[in-house]
């Protein structure tokens, strides 16, 4: 969405990532002027899909691309009211969809409803609106909620190299030899 709205060109945000960008826009838009579907409301299970979401929000910035007569690349005047209302259906989907999961594994006994934790951490786990919105979540059913400091919240691929790092030092499920290992991209 950022990409799509030009925000590295955006006076206020050309220094900021993409997910940083449509958070501090966010803070003074409103996010009442667009309302997004949420996504996946058909299916009672717990996964997450932002694809229907991202093509919602791409028809919203067309057409308000043409109403106001600018090409692709040049900033909206709606840019903050388009920014806040993506960031609050994001939100929205990710604590329902977390609230499934929450549900789910108490009732089948994969977690105790005592003393339970959700942990958040990716640079999702940087946008203090979705942060402040689990955190809500987690105190209405009686969970902790533990988030590294934003600082720390970076990019997930940086997060599970690390965490290879840790392994390695301790010697942990650590593979010597790829002799027979044949790997894939998806």
């Amino acid at each position: 969405v950022a990409r799509r709205l030009s925000l590295g060109k955006h006076p206020e945000c050309h220094s900021m990532a993409g997910g940083k960008a449509i958070e501090h826009l966010a803070q003074t838009g409103n996010r009442q002027q667009h309302v997004f579907r949420l996504p996946m409301q058909q299916y009672r299970n717990c996964d997450f899909s932002f694809s229907g979401l991202q093509n919602l929000v791409n028809k919203v910035i067309i057409q308000k691309e043409k109403e106001e007569g600018i090409q692709e690349g040049e900033i909206l005047s709606c840019v903050k009211d388009i920014a806040a209302a993506a960031q609050h259906a994001v939100a929205a989907h990710i604590i329902q969809r977390t609230y499934r999961a929450m549900l789910f594994c108490i009732k089948n006994s994969i977690l105790s409803s005592k003393n339970a934790t959700l942990v958040v951490s990716g640079g999702v786990a940087s946008n203090q609106y979705i942060r402040k919105g689990l955190q809500t979540l987690a105190d209405a059913n009686d969970f902790a909620l533990l988030c590294p400091p934003p600082r720390l919240c970076t990019d997930n691929g940086v997060m599970i190299a690390w965490n290879g790092i840790e392994r390695l030092r301790a010697g942990l499920g650590v593979l010597h030899s790829t002799d027979g290992i044949r790997y894939e991209p998806k």
